[in-house]
C-alpha cells in the first residue's frame, strides 16, 4: 500500500527544485589497470631453543646418509619417504650460500611449505666436498636445524635420482590436522 503524498507537500517540493538542473551522466568510468598487489612481508619463523627442548647442536650425529622421525610417525611413511615414493610439492637449493643465510632461506621455504599445504618437500644441501675441512657444512646445519621445526615430521636422504645424501626429503605436519588438534583440546 502506497503512501499518498499531499497536495501541499508536492507543490513545496516543485517550489524548492524548480531551477534545478540534471547532473549529465558520464557513463561507465574507463578500464585501467590496476597495479598488483603488494605483498605483506611475512615474520621469518626461526625456531628459539627454550629451556625445555634444548637440543644442541653438538648432540646431533651428521652421518652419511640422514634419517629422523618424531615419536609417534609411522615406520610406513618413513619407509615411504625413503623410496621417494611421496610426491615432492617445493624443493629449495641451498647450494653455496652461507650458514646463517641458509637458515633464513629454509625459514622462508618451510613458512611458504605450510602456506601452500604441502606434505612432502626437497632440501637440497649438497655433498660438502668442497668445504673447508671436508665436513659438509650445509648438511650438518639442515640435519640439525629441520630437529627444531614442530612442523617438520621426519627427514630422510633422498634416493640417488633426486641428490642422494646431497638432499634431503622432508615429511611436513598437515596444517590442517595441527589446527584441529589445537582446537580439540
Amino acid at each position: 500500500m502506497k503512501k499518498q503524498i499531499q497536495q501541499s507537500d508536492l507543490e513545496l517540493f516543485r517550489e524548492h527544485v524548480h531551477d534545478a538542473e540534471p547532473l549529465q551522466d558520464p557513463g561507465v568510468e574507463p578500464y585501467r589497470e590496476r597495479p598488483p598487489p603488494v605483498p605483506r612481508p611475512r615474520e621469518l619463523e626461526l625456531p628459539g631453543e627454550d629451556a625445555d627442548t634444548a637440543l644442541s647442536e653438538s648432540e646431533v650425529e651428521t652421518h652419511d646418509f640422514l634419517l629422523f622421525s618424531r615419536p609417534g610417525v609411522q615406520r610406513r611413511l618413513v619407509a615411504d619417504l625413503q623410496r621417494g615414493a611421496i610426491e615432492v610439492g617445493l624443493e629449495v637449493d641451498l647450494h653455496g650460500l652461507r650458514a646463517e643465510a641458509a637458515r633464513g632461506v629454509l625459514a622462508e621455504f618451510l613458512a611458504e611449505c605450510g602456506h601452500r599445504r604441502v606434505r612432502c618437500a626437497r632440501i637440497i644441501h649438497g655433498k660438502g666436498s668442497r668445504s673447508s675441512g671436508r665436513q659438509p657444512v650445509l648438511k650438518q646445519k639442515v640435519n640439525y636445524w629441520l630437529r627444531l621445526y614442530e612442523q617438520v615430521l621426519a627427514f630422510c636422504s633422498a634416493t640417488a635420482r633426486d641428490g642422494g645424501t646431497g638432499a634431503v626429503y622432508v615429511l611436513l605436519r598437515n596444517p590442517q590436522k595441527a589446527k584441529r588438534r589445537g582446537a580439540a583440546r
